[in-house]
């Protein structure tokens, strides 16, 4: 269903204009000539986007913005306004538009700044429905994907969830989100509180590993003043989550096999057998069976912890995913710093969505805090990010489009913006079989200006045509 942009200016000429241009892009429109008449029609044609110029004859654009902006906060406002007006425009900002464009306009500055503000607007409503209610879990609010596999793994632990299941396996690269999820699990497991315990098996000695698991008796060893509970009984009806299962000593590991197999356990320096009822939630970025054949993996232990695996895919698997975890943590970060750094532009994200994140949400998280921190201002930029993200896809865009220049242009190598533009245009037209309207239509550019690039890169029309 093709969007629908609201036009409200005074001039007739300019709301033709804009209409010709808009309905260009695939856009339907509604125009109005007064604030009062924007209103109605706002009210009426419910568009998905709004250009509002500054002054109107009954009024201010600020007050039709007030208004739009009290009835519907998620429409994208923009603001049309002359040289001499800049000030207002931030007084527009502040109110809520999403952007202002100067008279005259760029139409195509103009259709980029509508297809930003427009998948804005879509990034923030994902979002929103993701962190909603209708996961049926508050803590969902945390997740962010669209990908089929994400929304599996939704799917999954809300099944787990509900089942009586008291061992579920993780497995997953670092930062792919492990944790979260063992969290998620146990949030859609209880309607009321219960203990969530949790410990990284890599990070402790195994010595002391034992002691915070199973707890100890008073005198067990010299330190052992008083008698201490462990993690396994501390989390009595509620998770104990493993992370890192995979770094476990082989000794320890028998003892763990025992509490999964018998519910029993006994703390250091005891004597009695202490049942307990918790669940197990494990997790690992190792191949637990390479481990096994390197015999420091128990096998039996590994098929009693694997009675419910759960695999998170990397971030190189669901792309899809990326904008919307981009744009989330640009939303965090702008709240705790402050800011109001907009998604990136088109070129920045295909540029993000390109790169494979071997650290992913973790890495991707710590990426866009640093940009937030030290460089984006009001816009975040190629330069702000990390040197292996720029020099990634630069990579890759040779690899991919050197053979294409080559056809275009034998062995000429493209140094400049110029080259490369006209190598992009004229690939585009052989794309399209010479089709000016729709190779226009897909760089981005009125048809018009394709003409005048044509021109001043061959002197003439090169033969192609207008239409299919």
């Amino acid at each position: 269903m093709p969007k629908t942009i609201l036009i409200i200016d005074d001039e007739k000429t300019i709301r033709w204009s804009l209409a010709e241009a808009i309905a260009a892009g695939g856009y339907e429109t509604v125009d109005a000539e007064t604030a009062a008449d924007g209103i109605a029609k706002f009210r009426d044609a419910s568009p998905d986007l709004v250009l509002l110029d500054m002054k109107l004859p009954d009024g201010s654009g600020l007050d039709v913005l007030k208004v739009v902006k009290a009835e519907d906060p998620t429409v994208p406002v923009i603001m049309m306004t002359a040289y001499a007006e800049v000030e207002t425009a931030v007084e527009a900002m502040k109110l809520g538009a999403y952007d202002f464009v100067a008279k005259p306009y760029s139409v195509d500055k103009l259709r980029v700044t509508i297809s930003n503000a427009l998948e804005n607007q879509r990034l923030k409503s994902e979002i929103a429905y993701l962190r909603s209610g209708s996961t049926g879990n508050a803590f969902f609010k945390q997740f962010i994907g669209r990908s089929p596999a994400m929304v599996e793994i939704f799917d999954k632990i809300k099944k787990i969830g509900r089942s009586k299941a008291n061992t579920i396996l993780i497995t997953g690269e670092s930062g792919s989100g492990k944790e979260l999820v063992a969290r998620a699990i146990h949030a859609c497991s209880h309607d009321d509180p219960r203990p969530f315990m949790e410990i990284n098996c890599a990070s402790v000695p195994e010595t002391l590993l034992e002691s915070e698991l199973f707890g100890y008796e008073k005198g067990a060893f010299t330190d052992a003043k008083t008698r201490k509970k462990g993690l396994v009984e501390l989390a009595e009806g509620g998770t104990l989550f493993l992370d890192e299962i995979g770094e476990m000593g082989i000794m320890l590991q028998s003892r763990l096999l025992r509490v999964l197999e018998n519910k029993t356990f006994r703390r250091v320096g005891g004597v009695k057998d202490l049942t307990v009822n918790t669940r197990i939630v494990s997790a690992t970025n190792r191949d637990l069976g390479a481990a096994i054949k390197d015999k420091v993996f128990r096998e039996d232990l590994y098929y009693r912890l694997k009675v419910i695996p759960l695999h998170i895919p990397p971030l190189r698997e669901r792309r899809e995913d990326i904008p919307l975890l981009i744009s989330h943590f640009i939303e965090r970060f702008n709240r705790e710093l402050g800011k109001q750094v907009p998604i990136p532009s088109s070129d920045v994200m295909d540029l993000l969505v390109r790169y494979d994140w071997p650290g992913n949400v973790r890495e991707m998280r710590n990426v866009i805090e640093r940009a937030l921190l030290l460089d984006a201002q009001d816009e975040l930029l190629v330069s702000h990010l990390p040197s292996e993200i720029r020099g990634h896809a630069g990579g890759e865009l040779a690899t991919v489009r050197a053979p294409a220049a080559a056809a275009t242009t034998g062995s000429f190598f493209p140094k400049t913006l110029r080259d490369m533009e006209r190598i992009q245009i004229e690939r585009t037209l052989e794309e399209t079989r010479g089709n000016k309207s729709r190779a226009a239509a897909i760089l981005g550019i009125s048809r018009q200006t394709l003409r005048e690039k044509l021109k001043s890169f061959h002197g003439g029309d090169v033969g192609v045509h207008d239409e299919a």
